[in-house]
């Protein structure tokens, strides 16, 4: 589950899971929602691998939006599922979805970069909780 909630000039995500690998797949469905209005448009068509080297969590959740953010920028590369797997030295994942179709697709933000501030991501009670601002 996930949610965008206004900050000042930027948008934040606040996303909560049951374990560590979902919540890192749930926020990368979050940031999608937030780049194109109509994200169950978005077919998982194609199917690319990302692996990122790290241990911080916190350094790690940030890499992995910048990741997802990078498939779009670059590769114009819209992502509506996410296999991810969490590890001792990092992330690895297997990221499907297509290119941005600009008949099926309407994108709504432009996001400029995931930030640090007021970044968390913490095991509660509950499950997993993590907050990340959006520089649109």
């Amino acid at each position: 589950m996930f949610e965008v909630f206004d900050h000042t000039a930027d948008l934040g995500l606040r996303v909560r899971a049951d374990d560590l690998n979902s919540l890192f797949a749930e926020a990368a469905r979050a940031l999608m929602s937030v780049i194109v209005s109509n994200p169950d448009s978005v077919e998982p068509r194609d199917v690319l691998a990302v692996t990122i080297a790290g241990r911080d969590r916190e350094y790690l959740f940030v890499d992995w939006l910048d990741k997802v953010l990078f498939l779009f920028e670059s590769k114009r590369f819209l992502a509506s599922r996410f296999d991810v797997t969490i590890a001792a030295d990092g992330v690895s994942a297997a990221v499907r979805g297509e290119p941005y179709d600009e008949a099926r697709h309407t994108l709504a933000h432009e996001v400029k970069a995931v930030t640090y501030h007021g970044l968390k991501v913490e095991q509660t009670e509950s499950g997993w909780l993590a907050e990340v601002i959006l520089d649109i």
